[in-house]
């Protein structure tokens, strides 16, 4: 039998003793060399540009309300009541284990790393290299020593990459609490993970739902839309966000991608799902991972808003180096 080398514990309705799944779905990422060797051949992928201007965000020290800084991709600074945390941080100049080869960044990072306040928290969502970078995780442990969150499993990734590291591992809804009235709840998505091609699904994947004093912010992770069950589970248990940061790129080609990405059309489903008041648009625009253009997801977030009814203001697609200060918006308080 296959041994799992980053977890061992009882088997759930989400791990079968050796890899996480997602109940009652087809396992995510189960995609052969063959059909990923087609997908690459077949040219379909839109021209990025190689590089997309930044004019990097200076944030202060510390922020009373909830204020978001987009980085890049899935790194944020989430500033909430005086707590400065980071999600999925990469700094990196590529989403890959090599330095010379995988996805380049086409944006700088929206902050530049030295400008950055104090971390007192880094909550990860999962193992994939554009979530979970060992370099960028040195740096914040050598700069800040703070502490590191994530579902079961990353911390043996963490904890071999980052000798010293302050990692809590937990899993799907384990409430876990990151600094005076702040804590996070790990909340499930639809998606996979590894490190390389024999390690798949033996690190659990997820989200954050932050619950600080001056409001709450649920980073979703990766995930696919699937049955939409957990997003209503989301909202039975722990309530309808104030700000839910929501992945909107890497949908294409869709047979390839739906199980693991949602798209815009879909996130804006899961953002009515779960009742958020606002939402910034995640997941797009700084690594090409799949074929959409670069300003699609932006262009297809703003159609599907348009179709559902809701105000575009309620749902941005974030821009690297700009500061969203979150206060609700007019009418729905």
């Amino acid at each position: 039998m296959t041994r799992n080398r980053y977890y061992q514990g009882p088997a759930s309705d989400h791990f079968d003793g050796t890899r996480f799944f997602n109940p009652g779905l087809p396992p995510a990422g189960n995609l052969s060399l063959g059909a990923v060797l087609k997908w690459k051949l077949s040219g379909d992928a839109a021209r990025w540009p190689a590089s997309v201007p930044v004019v990097p965000a200076t944030p202060e020290a510390r922020v009373a309300g909830v204020r978001v800084t987009m980085v890049g991709h899935a790194s944020l600074l989430v500033q909430a009541a005086g707590v400065n945390i980071l999600t999925d941080p990469v700094w990196s100049p590529r989403a890959s284990p090599f330095r010379l080869a995988g996805p380049k960044r086409a944006t700088a990072p929206g902050i530049v790393f030295d400008d950055l306040p104090p971390i007192d928290a880094v909550v990860l969502s999962h193992g994939h290299y554009d979530h979970l970078d060992i370099a960028t995780l040195r740096r914040l442990h050598a700069r800040d020593a703070p502490l590191m969150v994530m579902p079961l499993g990353n911390d043996t990734i963490v904890r071999t990459g980052v000798p010293g590291a302050r990692c809590i591992a937990g899993d799907w809804w384990d409430r876990i609490v990151l600094a005076d009235g702040v804590a996070t709840t790990l909340t499930p998505a639809y998606h996979w993970s590894n490190r390389w091609p024999s390690d798949a699904r033996m690190m659990l994947w997820g989200g954050h739902w932050l619950e600080t004093p001056a409001g709450s912010v649920w980073f979703v992770g990766d995930t696919g839309y699937g049955d939409g069950r957990i997003f209503a589970a989301v909202r039975e248990r722990l309530g309808a966000p104030d700000v839910a940061l929501i992945p909107i790129g890497a949908y294409e080609p869709r047979a390839l991608m739906k199980a693991q990405h949602v798209n815009p059309e879909e996130a804006v489903r899961l953002f009515r799902d779960v009742g958020a008041a606002r939402a910034l648009g995640i997941h797009w625009g700084t690594f090409q991972l799949t074929d959409e253009a670069r300003e699609a997801p932006r262009e297809a977030l703003a159609a599907a808003l348009a179709a559902a009814g809701v105000a575009p203001a309620r749902f941005v697609a974030a821009e690297v180096g700009h500061a969203y200060d979150m206060a609700p918006p007019p009418g729905t308080m």
